[in-house]
C-alpha cells in the first residue's frame, strides 16, 4: 500500500514570538510554547531539532513513501530550510513555503517551494485579502493548505475564495477541526469546487482523551467521506508533535487495522489521494523490517 503523510512539520530550530507569548526550543526534545514548557518532540531528539533526516528514518521504519511539510507561526518562518529540504529530497518531500503577500508568495515560488501554508485559524483579518496570493498560486500550479478556525465567517469566505479560485489546489487542514461544531461546514469545503481535499493531520491529537486506537476518529473518518466522498480524504499525521504520545507509526495503523473500512478505502485514504492531488513519483519501495522484539 501507498503511504503518504499529508501533513507535517520540519524546523532546524523554534525561536519566534506569537501573540506577545514566547516560543523556543530547549533541550531534551522540551520547548517554551506560549510561555510555558513543553514536551514539543519525543525527548530523544536532544538538541531540539526537528530534521528532514530523523524524519526519513521515522517514514522508512513505518513504511511512509513520501510526506508533505506544512507550516505553523508557532514554528518560525523555516523557508529557508525547507527550500534545503525540498532541494535535497525532491522524491520524498512536498515542502510548503509560509507567506503573507504576494511579494513573498513570489520568493516562495521562485526558491522551489511546491505551495504555502495558511494558519488561517490564527488570522484575524479577513481572507479577502489574501485573494492576490490565491490568484498567484492557481497561476504557477501551487498548492494551498489551509487550517481554519472555528468562525463560520471565516468557513464562507474560504468558500468564496475557493470559487473564486476554481482550479487552485486545496488542502483543508486537522480534518475540519473534526472535535469540533466546525467540523461539517469544514469538511463540505470540499464540495465547493473539484480541486478541494481535507487532510487529517493532527487527528490523534484531537481524540487525544480517548487514545489509541481512535475509535471516535474511524467513525468520524467514515462521517467525513458520506459526506463528501472517500476520493476527497487524505491522511495526515501532524509529526512530530503527535509522537510525543504515540509512535510514528501508530498514527496511521489504526486505520489500517480498523474493521470498519474497507481495503479500497484505506488505500484511498493513505495515499493514493495524496500521490494524485500532490503529484508524488517515483517513491520508493519500503519493505517491513521485523523487530528485534518480535
Amino acid at each position: 500500500m501507498t503511504i503518504i503523510d499529508a501533513h507535517s512539520h520540519l524546523w532546524q530550530k523554534q525561536d519566534t514570538w506569537v501573540e506577545g507569548k514566547r516560543i523556543l526550543s530547549l533541550k531534551n526534545g522540551r520547548s517554551i510554547f506560549m510561555d510555558e514548557e513543553v514536551q514539543m518532540l519525543p525527548p530523544w531528539l536532544v538538541d531540539g531539532v526537528n530534521s528532514a533526516e530523523v524524519f526519513l528514518s521515522n517514514m522508512d521504519y513505518a513504511q511512509v513513501g513520501g510526506a508533505v511539510v506544512v507550516q505553523e507561526v508557532i514554528d518560525g518562518n523555516q523557508n529557508a530550510y525547507l527550500t534545503e529540504v525540498q532541494q535535497k529530497y525532491p522524491e520524498r518531500f512536498f515542502c510548503m513555503g509560509m507567506a503573507w503577500n504576494l511579494e513573498e508568495a513570489q520568493a516562495v515560488h521562485a526558491a522551489g517551494l511546491k505551495g504555502i501554508a495558511f494558519p488561517g485559524h490564527r488570522i484575524h483579518d479577513p481572507l479577502h485579502n489574501l485573494l492576490p496570493v490565491f490568484k498567484f498560486m492557481e497561476e504557477k500550479g501551487m498548492v494551498l493548505s489551509m487550517c481554519l478556525g472555528e468562525s463560520e465567517a471565516q468557513i464562507a469566505e474560504m468558500k468564496e475564495m475557493i470559487q473564486e479560485c476554481p482550479r487552485l489546489k486545496v488542502a483543508i487542514g486537522h480534518f475540519g477541526m473534526v472535535t469540533t461544531k466546525a467540523f461539517e461546514s469544514q469538511v463540505k469545503l470540499a464540495l465547493a469546487g473539484e480541486n478541494v481535499m481535507v487532510e487529517s493531520g493532527g487527528i490523534t491529537w484531537l481524540y487525544n482523551s480517548e487514545f489509541y486506537p481512535y475509535p471516535s476518529a474511524i467513525r468520524s473518518i467514515k462521517q467525513a467521506a458520506d459526506w463528501v466522498g472517500m476520493d476527497r480524504l487524505m491522511w495526515g499525521s501532524d509529526y512530530p508533535r503527535t509522537i510525543t504520545a504515540i509512535t510514528y507509526r501508530m498514527s496511521y495503523d489504526f486505520i489500517t487495522k480498523s474493521a470498519e473500512l474497507t481495503d479500497k478505502e484505506k488505500a484511498l485514504f493513505l495515499g493514493e489521494n495524496a500521490e494524485q492531488f500532490y503529484g508524488f513519483k517515483n517513491l520508493p519501495d519500503l519493505p517491513y523490517i521485523k523487530n528485534m522484539s518480535e
